[in-house]
């Protein structure tokens, strides 16, 4: 799609009042993007915001269910939702795998879903001539997913081989570490794909229960972008979803603050280099200081070339290739990390260049020419989201289930903009703390020993 979608936007046709609840016409902004965004109800309550396209003759749609990713999964079937993701569109109805995987190839559907720690979503792609079997496809895989033996087994095998190369990947492994110990009991800790032991536990049944639970209408989430009317969106939904139970029990799971004392984890891998990932308490969605936050991220580790992490350990001293950090907001706790890769002779400088880069920041804060070099960044970079349906889609989504308004996209630029030098350097001082930092390094890293 969609060169529309970017910079100055023309503006959408006007969609159908008999559905419309409310019609939003966002403002040309700087750097201007209108979107035309359209709340959708279908005779039975399932809502979508609907972005209406017509230059090219497509349908595309992002939907989520909330709270059915790993975070749902039973004790000791861990990887549930991931493995359903993987197996659902894997033969419904009267389709078995073959036939139901032959007929999304043939008509060009893309048809995929996906488990992450916290949501259950999918994505659908299809040309309007095909879109009536491409709905039903959809319905089937949501409504009758058949689990059959043979494809079952086939993934299942699939999820393991992929487990135990991530066994061996340092990233990953750092990666799994530090969320346990940063969120000792609670489930946060688990990995979304499981384990081996769980993977083989898991049985038909088990992802029968998955669908019919976690699916329900009461946490979808969908955006739609394309050459769709508000009518005929509302018979999609209705037919998609309208079979889905409205509402199931949603896992009873409380907020946590992150555990972290700071202090140094070393796994020990026979690798050349070693990794390194690092995060402490951060900051959710909803926090009033989140655009301070950001803009904050890009100066320290965000902004790929120009950060104060890039400069200081991979230009300054050729420590990394790689090193950046990043914001990680849940919906139950809020996360600060980043990562790094090094020589294994090189770990402990770069450690502790990474704290003493952490301390500055958050005792000096950062200068007025940082500051406007990100927004110019941040704000200038902004379209460059919506290059096609699917991820304007997505960002749909994202909007609604974050609550941030249907005006968001609009006004996210002026949100940036009024970040000020004082708010930046205030927010590093309270939140920033190398000795809250939990670091993970796996590898042979020389002379650094655990703390």
């Amino acid at each position: 799609m969609i060169q529309r979608l970017i910079l100055v936007m023309a503006s959408f046709a006007g969609l159908s009042a008999c559905v419309a609840t409310p019609k939003f016409q966002a403002p040309i902004s700087e750097p201007a993007i209108g979107l035309e965004i359209e709340e959708v109800v279908s005779p039975s309550g399932i809502r979508a915001w609907l972005v209406r396209d017509k230059s090219l003759p497509i349908t595309a749609m992002q939907f989520q269910f909330r709270d059915a990713g790993a975070i749902s999964d039973p004790d000791g079937l861990e990887g549930l939702a991931d493995m359903a993701s993987s197996l659902i569109d894997e033969g419904a109805g009267s389709l078995d795998s073959r036939a139901f995987q032959g007929r999304l190839n043939d008509l060009s559907i893309t048809l995929r879903f996906s488990a992450g720690r916290e949501g259950f979503g999918g994505t659908f792609y299809s040309l309007n001539r095909y879109r009536g079997e491409a709905v039903e496809m959809l319905r089937l895989a949501l409504n009758e997913p058949r689990f059959d033996a043979e494809p079952v087994e086939r993934i299942r095998s699939q999820i393991i081989t992929g487990l135990r190369a991530e066994a061996q990947n340092p990233r990953t492994i750092a990666g799994r570490r530090l969320m346990q110990d940063l969120f000792p009991d609670h489930r946060y800790s688990r990995p979304v794909g499981g384990t081996e032991q769980s993977i083989s536990t898991i049985r038909t049944e088990d992802l029968s229960g998955f669908v019919s639970k976690e699916l329900t209408r009461d946490r979808l989430t969908v955006g739609v972008v394309g050459d769709i009317t508000a009518d005929e969106l509302s018979d999609l939904l209705e037919t998609a979803f309208g079979g889905l139970p409205e509402r199931g029990p949603v896992p009873e799971v409380q907020d946590v603050t992150p555990h972290s004392a700071g202090g140094l984890d070393v796994i020990e891998m026979d690798v050349p280099q070693s990794a390194i990932v690092f995060m402490q308490p951060g900051l959710k969605r909803d926090d009033p200081d989140f655009y301070s936050a950001t803009v904050l991220n890009h100066i320290l580790g965000g902004g790929s070339f120009s950060s104060r992490l890039t400069d200081e350990i991979r230009e300054n001293r050729g420590l990394a290739y790689s090193v950046y950090s990043y914001l990680y907001p849940m919906d139950r706790a809020g996360l600060w990390g980043g990562a790094a890769a090094t020589q294994n002779s090189r770990v402990s400088e770069t450690i502790e260049i990474l704290r003493h880069e952490w301390r500055r920041i958050a005792e000096k804060g950062v200068t007025e020419q940082e500051l406007r070099d990100a927004i110019t960044y941040l704000t200038g970079a902004y379209p460059l989201r919506f290059t096609s349906s699917l991820r304007v889609a997505g960002i749909l989504v994202g909007v609604q289930r974050e609550g941030l308004g249907m005006d968001y996209i609009a006004r996210r630029n002026d949100l940036i903009h009024a970040v000020t030098l004082e708010n930046v350097n205030r927010l590093a001082a309270r939140i920033l703390d190398p000795e809250q930092l939990a670091i993970v390094v796996v590898g042979k890293p020389k002379g650094l020993a655990a703390e």
